[in-house]
């Protein structure tokens, strides 16, 4: 099968983890990578000695030898280099959120769909088992009517230590909880249930109005069903991560990005105990899935459209 040669333009937190992941399957090459700050091209370069590092973006996305353009550098920037990935007929996987100026995503969603050019954006949970498996149940009717849906996330510390090197995370402009977790759920609330409309919100901001919010509670109506959403920060205690879909026969808790758990009225109980690491199973099935892009086959990641759709309701939920 042929192997995709993926040019990375950002080497942060995602670009690093997508890259490892990424040389362990079979489907991916890289034509190069990128970053604006040498000190993260020389890390990869001595993790990954076979790995060019490019001296520029600009080349190395219209590089013939270039087969997929990710784009995993702050959010601000993502318009710029997927265009530029567009206007030399690359494929694109980008990560979310697409931006964070809604006028700027429309026009480039509207130029995206213009030139024909095909994008795909990572909301990582669209490929994982849990959210199958909430799928499937859903379509089968085993959970019943659905009577809400409680999105519930809490942080000890924002940004988290893991991210130490993404300041951006912890600013208004581009950052905060809402645009970089929230996001991810308001994605499944859609997909599980119908296009969400914002019914109220109102979030909290910290004294130094260059920072992101602490606090964030909004109501969501998914094609009547509301969906309640609680986001914080601060305080002694593990983070908490958490979509819980309330049915009338059966519950699913997805909690941790991966994990899920099922309550037909009783206790919660753990689903998929069979897989071993499903954070690992995640990313297979994640760059199975972008593969398929690639390929030009079918797969379930969403489009650039669908990210403009929950970027317009995350920015709707901050200015609140």
């Amino acid at each position: 099968m042929q192997r995709h040669r993926v040019a990375i333009i950002g080497l942060g937190v995602m670009g690093r983890r997508m890259l490892a992941n990424m040389a362990a399957h079979p489907r991916f090459a890289f034509s190069g990578v990128w970053d604006p700050d040498p000190a993260a091209g020389r890390k990869v370069a001595d993790e990954f000695p076979d790995i060019p590092v490019a001296p520029g973006p600009e080349a190395l996305i219209a590089s013939s030898d270039t087969d997929l353009v990710y784009v995993a550098c702050p959010p601000a920037w993502h318009k710029g280099y997927v265009l530029a990935a567009a206007a030399a007929g690359k494929p694109v996987f980008c990560e979310k959120p697409l931006g964070i100026d809604v006028a700027e995503s429309r026009a480039l969603v509207a130029e995206l769909t213009q030139r024909g050019t095909r994008c795909i954006v990572n909301f990582i949970q669209s490929t994982s088992h849990a959210v199958e498996l909430t799928r499937q149940r859903l379509d089968s009717g085993d959970m019943g009517a659905i009577a809400g849906g409680d999105i519930v996330v809490h942080f000890s510390k924002w940004p988290r230590d893991w991210q130490a090197d993404a300041d951006w995370l912890r600013f208004r402009a581009q950052g905060g909880f809402s645009r970089e977790v929230l996001s991810h759920f308001v994605f499944l609330a859609g997909r599980f249930l119908g296009s969400p409309r914002l019914i109220a919100a109102r979030p909290r901001y910290q004294a130094d109005p260059t920072l992101s919010e602490t606090h964030q509670q909004a109501m969501l109506d998914c094609a009547g069903v509301p969906v309640a959403v609680f986001g914080s920060t601060g305080g002694a205690g593990p983070d908490r991560v958490e979509f819980t879909l309330w049915g009338t026969k059966r519950s699913h808790r997805l909690h941790d990005w991966f994990w899920l758990q099922s309550s037909d009225g009783g206790e919660w109980v753990k689903e998929l105990a069979d897989i071993e690491d499903l954070r690992a199973a995640n990313f297979r099935r994640l760059l199975d899935d972008v593969a398929a892009f690639a390929d030009g086959k079918t797969h379930v990641l969403p489009t650039a459209a669908d990210a403009l759709a929950v970027q317009e309701l995350i920015e709707a939920m901050l200015r609140a």
